[in-house]
C-alpha cells in the first residue's frame, strides 16, 4: 500500500524547490478514483506562419461568396481586400470535428489544436500547431514562437502537456522584448536565471527517484510526464542562453504606445498588426499567433452602442447586425492593411508576403448560435495559388487541421498528420 503524500510536497535541494503536479497520493478523493536581415534568396526562411483568430466569429452573409472558384463576386467584407484578391484564398466548409464543449465559446481553446470536446469533464488540450512547429524549428530565431493577444494573457497556444502559453498583450512590452537592449545588470540577471533553471533538475534527481518508489503506477506516469516537461524546459534554457549576448536588431520605428482603453479592440489589433512585419523582417520569430479577444464592452466605433459579445448573438436582429458589421468591417480593413504592409516590404528582392503565410479566421462559424462548423478561413501569402473561393462540403466539413498540415509542409516540416487531420489540403 502506497503512503499518502501531503498536497504541499516539494522536492528540494541546495535552496531550490520545485512543486509537484497533483497526484492521486495527495488526495483521498482521487485515490478512490527593421529592416530585412536577409541578403539573398538562399538565406530567406522557407516560410513563416502567422495565425490570427477573431474569437467572436464573422458575420457569414457579409463574408462568404455565393459561388466558388476564381470568378466569385466580392462580398461586403471581401471588398475591403479587393486590392489583394490575387494574394489570398477564401475557404468555406472547414472546421474541427467534435467541438461541442463546456459552453459555446469553448472552441476558442482548440482552434490551433483541434482537441475534441473542449472543456468537458476529463478534457485535456493537445499541442497547438504553432507550438509543434516551434519544437520542430528550435532556436533558429531569438523567439521560437510568439503568442499575442489584444487583451489579457489568454492565448490559443498550448504546449504538448496541454498548458496554455501566456500571450503578450502590450505592444510596448513586445517592442521592448524584441528590439530594446537590457542594461548590463539586467542581462547578467537573465543569465543567472537561466543557469539556475538548468541546475534544478540535476539537484533533485535523487529525490525524484525515491519519490517514484512511494507512489502508485498512475502517479509514476504523471510524474514521468512532468519531469519530461521539465527536461524539455532545461533544454530550452540551454538553447535560449545562446541569444543572451547577441545584440537585438535595430529597427527604424518608434516604440508603440499602449492603448489605455480596453474596449478599443480595433486599435489594439492594428498595433499588433504593425509589429508583425517588424518581427518577420528582423527574423525575430517565424511563428506568430494572435488572438483578437472578443469582449463584453462597447468598442469606440461610430454607430456602435452595444457590446461586441452581445452583438455577435444578434438573433437576426437587423439593427444588431448593422452594428456588428461596423466592428467586423474595421477588423477586415485592418487585415487588408496587414496584407498590404507585407506586400510592400521586400527581402532578397521578394515580397515579405511571399515568404509568410497569414491565416485569418475564427473558431466560430456562426457566433449567433455558437456553431463551430463552416469556419471563416482566409489564407494570404505563402506562395500559394491564390485568387479563389475554395468551397468544401458545408454539411460534411473538411478538417481545418488539413490546412495546418499543408502549412507545415510549406515550412519543410515533414508532417503528414496533425490533430484531427486526414491528409493535407491542396487547391
Amino acid at each position: 500500500m502506497k503512503r499518502k503524500l501531503n498536497r504541499r510536497t516539494f522536492l528540494r535541494s541546495a535552496g531550490v524547490a520545485i512543486a509537484l503536479p497533483t497526484l492521486d497520493a495527495m488526495s483521498p478523493l482521487r485515490c478512490a478514483i527593421a529592416k530585412g536581415v536577409f541578403a539573398d534568396e538562399k538565406t530567406v526562411p522557407q516560410q513563416r506562419m502567422i495565425m490570427i483568430c477573431t474569437s467572436l466569429g464573422l458575420h457569414g452573409p457579409s463574408l462568404f461568396p455565393k459561388t466558388a472558384g476564381r470568378d466569385y463576386e466580392n462580398t461586403p467584407y471581401l471588398d475591403y481586400l479587393k486590392d489583394h484578391r490575387e494574394d489570398f484564398t477564401m475557404f468555406s466548409g472547414l472546421s474541427h470535428p467534435d467541438q461541442s464543449g463546456a459552453d459555446g465559446h469553448s472552441s476558442e481553446m482548440t482552434w490551433l489544436t483541434s482537441a475534441r470536446h473542449p472543456g468537458l469533464g476529463g478534457f485535456r488540450n493537445s499541442i497547438s500547431v504553432d507550438q509543434h512547429v516551434r519544437e520542430k524549428l528550435g532556436y533558429v530565431t531569438r523567439f521560437p514562437s510568439i503568442a499575442l493577444s489584444t487583451g489579457g494573457q489568454n492565448s490559443q497556444s498550448y504546449t504538448g502537456g496541454g498548458v496554455m502559453v501566456p500571450a503578450e498583450y502590450r505592444p510596448s512590452a513586445l517592442f521592448e522584448q524584441l528590439f530594446l537592449e537590457g542594461k548590463p545588470h539586467e542581462i547578467e540577471r537573465q543569465k543567472q536565471k537561466l543557469n539556475d533553471g538548468k541546475s534544478i533538475l540535476d539537484s533533485i534527481d535523487a529525490q525524484a527517484r525515491q519519490l517514484h518508489k512511494r507512489v502508485s503506477s498512475a502517479d509514476r506516469e504523471r510524474l514521468q510526464e512532468y519531469f519530461t516537461s521539465l527536461r524539455s524546459a532545461e533544454q530550452h534554457f540551454q538553447k535560449a542562453e545562446q541569444w543572451i549576448d547577441r545584440p537585438k536588431p535595430v529597427v527604424d520605428a518608434e516604440a508603440p504606445q499602449d492603448i489605455k482603453e480596453d474596449s478599443d479592440i480595433v486599435g489594439r489589433t492594428k498595433l499588433m498588426f504593425d509589429l508583425i512585419p517588424l518581427i518577420l523582417q528582423t527574423d525575430s520569430s517565424r511563428v506568430i499567433t494572435l488572438l483578437i479577444q472578443g469582449r463584453g464592452d462597447v468598442p469606440p466605433i461610430a454607430g456602435v452602442t452595444m457590446d461586441h459579445h452581445n452583438l455577435s448573438h444578434h438573433g437576426q436582429d437587423e439593427a444588431k447586425i448593422a452594428q456588428l458589421t461596423k466592428i467586423e468591417t474595421e477588423l477586415m480593413k485592418s487585415l487588408g492593411g496587414l496584407i498590404g504592409s507585407l506586400k510592400s516590404k521586400t527581402e532578397a528582392e521578394n515580397r515579405l508576403l511571399d515568404n509568410s503565410m497569414v491565416l485569418f479566421g475564427s473558431n466560430l462559424g456562426n457566433a449567433n448560435s455558437h456553431d463551430w462548423k463552416n469556419l471563416p478561413v482566409i489564407m494570404a501569402g505563402g506562395r500559394f495559388n491564390h485568387g479563389s473561393h475554395v468551397e468544401y462540403d458545408r454539411d460534411d466539413n473538411t478538417p481545418l487541421s488539413n490546412l495546418f498540415v499543408t502549412m507545415m509542409q510549406k515550412m519543410k516540416i515533414d508532417n503528414e498528420q496533425f490533430g484531427s487531420s486526414n491528409g493535407a489540403l491542396s487547391w
